[in-house]
């Protein structure tokens, strides 16, 4: 039996709305966000683009949501019976009362343990430096030769060849097929960059396949594909799934695209845009050949006219204009040399006649005759002057000379060969000499004693 109601108790009273937001409040503070792994039944997308299920086990089900906006970034199509790993939010949905999870993200129950395994060989191969920017080549600008590794029998390939004939017809491009799926491809996709290295018949090789489910895409996540990439001699350009996948052969190659359509576009050029360079380029050249040829018309038109100016007939008209140019000033300046002399010569007559030597030369005799007496008695003193000095110098050369000495009784004795005697040695009984008196020469032989 129940207790009896008090009426003198104060009664919160709740509304179905107040309560079930105060219970998804609740919910929300206790369990923020949960992992939770299940099935998926009565899955659901109406137009709005959210996406309604049911995630169950073998003992309990729970209805879930997910809104449009984190459906939309699924990369796989949620069925009926998949077994799903959900990141959510633990709440309520007020209207109904009914218990709900919001998922946040979902992926299929295996691609988690997938997953840890290629951000952990990422984070090993990054480590070695295999994913190293500095290493990473350029690809030929034009290149002639493509080796395509994939399946020869997928999407990808039509792809890659549709845009390659569209872009560049003139590449030769050669399938290289291998099984991009399954547990035999990661050892053939070894095999064939081996050979495609080694055989360096290949401008730059392309890996790709089109897309897929994390575990369909595990090929191009082996650590012996990804070494493989990295030790060979040919540039590689990986295009594995679709634009948000990204595997670790992207990361080893030399450059990653998007797709392979991309990829193709990213390996040639466009033959349209080629052509319009080209084009331009003609076009750029032909107008400097053509400012080339009026430069070079306009410089010989100038030497023609220099050369025109040389010529001969030019010369002789400019010499001939200059010759009677130079003659008239000549006969100006003769006329006025001439008037100049004449004036000049006018004037000295003047001056002549003034100074006539008929009037000087009797002035003129006497001052030649009083000159010439002085001068005789000039010469007559200066060679008396000379006389006295000379005999002075006589007397006192003579007193120092050798042949005073001789006078006083002295000879000199010379060899044969006319060399002065100054000692007996070396002189040979029987030898020639020659004695110099004051008063001449005496030949003398010498005598032993």
């Amino acid at each position: 039996m129940s207790a009896p109601y008090d009426r003198t108790e104060t009664r919160h009273i709740l509304t179905p709305s107040s309560l079930n937001r105060l219970v998804r409040d609740l919910l929300g503070d206790a369990l923020p966000q949960v992992w939770i792994e299940g099935e998926l039944s009565n899955v659901a997308k109406p137009a709005s683009g959210h996406l309604y299920f049911t995630l169950k086990d073998s003992g309990a089900q729970v209805r879930c949501a997910m809104f449009k906006m984190k459906a939309g970034a699924l990369r796989f199509r949620p069925v009926d019976g998949m077994q799903v790993l959900l990141r959510a939010r633990v709440g309520l949905y007020e209207p109904r009362g009914e218990f709900q999870l919001v998922a946040e993200y979902m992926e299929p129950a295996g691609e988690g343990a997938l997953q840890r395994e290629f951000e952990q060989l990422k984070a090993r191969l990054d480590a070695e430096g295999l994913f190293d920017p500095a290493r990473k080549r350029a690809l030929p600008v034009y290149a002639r030769r493509i080796g395509v590794i994939t399946s020869a029998t997928g999407a990808a390939i039509r792809d890659v060849l549709s845009v390659l004939a569209r872009r560049w017809p003139l590449a030769d491009v050669e399938i290289l097929p291998v099984p991009v799926q399954g547990r035999e491809a990661p050892p053939m996709i070894v095999n064939m960059l081996r050979k495609a290295s080694n055989g360096a018949r290949h401008d730059v090789l392309l890996l790709t396949r089109g897309g897929g489910s994390l575990e369909d895409l595990w090929a191009f996540n082996d650590e012996a594909v990804a070494r493989a990439i990295h030790a060979s001699t040919v540039p590689v350009v990986s295009a594995v799934g679709h634009e948000i996948d990204f595997s670790i052969a992207d990361f080893v190659a030399d450059l990653r695209a998007p797709t392979p359509s991309a990829a193709a576009e990213l390996l040639v050029p466009d033959a349209v845009a080629v052509g319009r360079h080209l084009r331009q380029l003609r076009q750029r050249l032909a107008t400097l050949q053509q400012r080339r040829l009026q430069a070079h018309s306009q410089r010989v038109d100038h030497l023609f006219a220099r050369l025109q100016a040389q010529r001969p007939q030019a010369r002789l008209a400019r010499d001939r204009e200059r010759l009677h140019h130079l003659r008239h000033r000549l006969l100006v300046v003769l006329r006025e040399q001439g008037q100049q002399r004449g004036t000049r010569l006018e004037r000295l007559q003047a001056r002549l006649l003034a100074r006539h030597p008929g009037a000087r030369l009797p002035l003129l005799a006497r001052r030649i005759a009083e000159q010439g007496q002085r001068l005789r008695r000039a010469i007559a003193q200066i060679l008396e002057r000379r006389r006295t000095a000379l005999r002075h110098a006589g007397h006192a050369l003579h007193a120092i000379s050798p042949l005073a000495t001789l006078e006083r009784g002295y000879a000199i004795v010379f060899d044969a060969d006319g060399n002065v005697l100054r000692s007996t040695k070396n002189v040979a009984p029987g030898t020639p000499l020659r004695a110099r008196l004051a008063d001449g020469e005496l030949s003398l032989r010498v005598r032993e004693d």
